[in-house]
């Protein structure tokens, strides 16, 4: 099957966007805002976004050691730090939600490095990228097209 060339109605994708840019702004660590959406990504088999985001976590001075090894964070416990630890966990627990629900210590432990308002923001964050996952891989929309 090819590409499709409309992504999303013009309105929708300026509220998806918005969402984007308002929790990662709220969540106040671009580096880590990166790793929360490569990690989704990785999980939802969009090469688009993590082509697009990879650069972006570059870019934000993501170490190369890190991105290497996201995919396997829980094993690399020296490169990622509680903080970082937590948010993956987190993320990956509302990107698959296989039990139907995000398991209370998941969330707790975000909790715990997080405030009130940062965690709303990392968990806007998750459910923007997953949004943006959907669409691009149900688009068939290929990577390469993204350009800072």
């Amino acid at each position: 099957m090819t590409a499709r060339t409309r992504v999303l109605d013009p309105a929708v994708a300026r509220a998806m966007s918005a969402l984007s840019a308002t929790a990662k702004k709220g969540l106040g660590d671009p580096a880590l805002a990166e790793l929360v959406v490569i990690r989704a990504s990785q999980l939802n088999h969009c090469a688009f976004c993590l082509d697009m985001h990879l650069a972006i976590a570059r870019e934000y001075g993501v170490s190369e050691k890190q991105l290497d090894l996201l995919a396997a964070w829980e094993e690399a416990e020296d490169v990622f730090d509680e903080r970082e630890r937590a948010a993956l966990a987190l993320t990956e627990a509302v990107t698959l939600l296989t039990d139907g629900f995000v398991p209370d210590e998941v969330y707790e432990r975000a909790a715990k490095h997080f405030d009130e308002a940062r965690l709303a923001h990392l968990i806007g964050l998750i459910v923007a990228i997953n949004n943006w996952n959907r669409v691009m891989v149900s688009r068939r929309i290929p990577p390469g097209g993204y350009t800072p």
